[in-house]
């Protein structure tokens, strides 16, 4: 996990173009260890391509991407390691059940020590532990945001993105993530959060980076209720 003095992401002039259209302007962010960061913007104003080139889903066009200062390309094994990503579509295995995913994720990452205990509660909270047996393209698709997002939060991670994660989770969930989002940051891990939802913008955000045309700016935040 990374120091406090060490940026959990930073890029650098990180940009992308599809053929000549440019989806992302260069781009340079830092976000610390446990802060957490909202990105906020219309539909196509860059928000879900800016996070799939952080995570390199989709190959940028020029710049530099470091978790914990572990650069992405050079060093990927240890970055990945300190990464998880919940994308607006989580898309899962057809062989594997709800729970056969999270352990699957969990052994992946290094990180079954105490799972059993892990997964439980988490799929008790988010109201899945009767379906862990089941395969989620039986699932709603609340349920199976629930699910993406119990498979970003079953490791620990020092850097968390989440692209759209309350779009289908009704009060109860939101409530629940809101709840776990406030325990890792007091744990110190750094957040990115792209969403449309405001309310939950005032109730977690430090900072709000506003995107518009692929080009992003820092939002002055107003005060907001604890």
């Amino acid at each position: 996990m990374t120091n406090s003095e060490t940026p959990a992401l930073q890029t650098i002039n990180l940009s992308k173009k599809f053929k000549n259209f440019p989806a992302l302007m260069p781009t340079s962010i830092e976000i610390m260890p446990g802060e957490l960061v909202f990105l906020e913007g219309q539909n196509g104003s860059g928000k879900t391509t800016l996070l799939n080139c952080i995570t390199y889903l989709i190959p940028p066009s020029s710049g530099e991407v470091k978790i914990c200062g572990y650069d992405i390309l050079r060093e990927e094994q240890a970055a990945r390691k300190e990464l998880a990503f919940v994308p607006d579509v989580p898309r899962f295995y057809l062989e594997l059940t709800a729970w056969e995913h999270l352990r699957f994720i969990a052994a992946a990452n290094n990180s079954l020590e105490g799972f059993e205990e892990r997964a439980e509660n988490l799929l008790k909270d988010f109201g899945l532990w009767q379906v862990r047996s089941h395969f989620p393209h039986n699932f709603s698709r609340g349920m199976r945001l629930k699910l993406g997002l119990l498979l970003g939060l079953i490791r620990p991670s020092s850097l968390l993105l989440l692209d759209e994660p309350t779009s289908a989770l009704d009060t109860k969930g939101t409530d629940l993530l809101i709840a776990e989002l406030r325990r890792r940051k007091a744990d110190g891990t750094a957040i990115l959060i792209s969403s449309h939802d405001s309310g939950l913008r005032k109730l977690l955000a430090d900072r709000v980076l506003g995107i518009s045309e692929g080009l992003v700016n820092e939002i002055n935040l107003p005060s907001r209720a604890v």
